[in-house]
């Protein structure tokens, strides 16, 4: 039985795939591209990516029969607009679904008291795991006026005994590395209503810097097209071209804690 449902989930993302590259408009399909390191190693920077955003569409009478909707769960990975700033979009991985009571201790994620084996984490060098208590102390101080205010109502309203409760109708997302990572521990929770999408094929990646994909420094877009013209061969991560990306759903999940991964990241 469980080949078998594998072998169907596997059929049904690339008949999407197909579905989706064939007749892809802005409604079905959007492209991303990841600039930032918070989802390494799942996700690399320079990693371009199509998001479906019929994933999580509400099913209408007939469509519900033709696509495979579904609600958010543990373990995926999903795109959002930013709560801050809707202009912004993020991609996490989904941790807390409503009704859900948290807490990180010394770097280990306890859902409803029972502890995460998360073998996606990963961590850098000189990582201290004491950095990351959540809710109580909490984790690094927040910059951003906007994210600072929700970081504050979120531990001022919804933590219960030293653990915080996910709302209704939102959700509380993390990258997977987990040290580099601005997420729902520094700016709350994800409403409903601000998921995009998930991601679920790498069409292309290539190896640049963030400031490169982001253009935050001076000429950064045009040398990035010089860049292009001359690396793209050498630097496009030919390995990562067509990977389908999947979310690990907390049921293929080892039974016991792994170690943490605190490997070089990849190139």
């Amino acid at each position: 039985m469980k080949q078998t449902l594998i072998k169907r989930n596997g059929i049904a993302e690339w008949a999407v795939t197909i579905l989706l590259l064939l007749f892809g408009t802005a409604t079905l399909a959007q492209p991303f591209v990841i600039p930032t390191g918070s989802m390494e190693d799942t996700l690399l920077v320079g990693d371009h990516l199509l998001v479906d955003k019929l994933a999580y569409a509400p099913a209408g009478p007939i469509s519900k029969h033709l696509l495979p909707y579904q609600e958010p769960k543990h373990g995926d990975i999903i795109v959002f607009r930013y709560p801050p700033d809707v202009s912004t979009t993020l991609v996490k991985r989904l941790i807390g679904m409503p009704g859900d009571r948290l807490k990180i201790a010394d770097g280990v994620v306890y859902r409803n008291g029972i502890r995460l084996n998360e073998p996606y984490v990963y961590h850098k060098y000189g990582y201290d795991p004491t950095f990351d208590n959540f809710p109580n102390p909490c984790c690094r101080p927040v910059k951003e006026e906007a994210a600072q205010q929700a970081q504050q109502e979120m531990l001022e309203r919804e933590v219960t005994a030293g653990e915080v409760v996910v709302p209704s109708q939102m959700y509380f997302a993390m990258g997977d590395n987990r040290d580099n990572s601005s997420d729902s521990r520094f700016w709350g929770f994800v409403p409903r209503a601000n998921i995009v999408g998930k991601p679920f094929l790498i069409y292309w990646s290539y190896r640049a810097s963030t400031e490169d994909l982001t253009g935050e420094s001076a000429g950064s877009l045009a040398a990035h097209f010089v860049d292009l013209s001359q690396h793209f061969f050498t630097r496009t991560r030919w390995e990562r071209t067509f990977k389908i990306v999947r979310g690990v759903p907390d049921s293929e999940l080892p039974a016991e804690p792994l170690p943490i991964n605190t490997g070089s990241p990849n190139p």
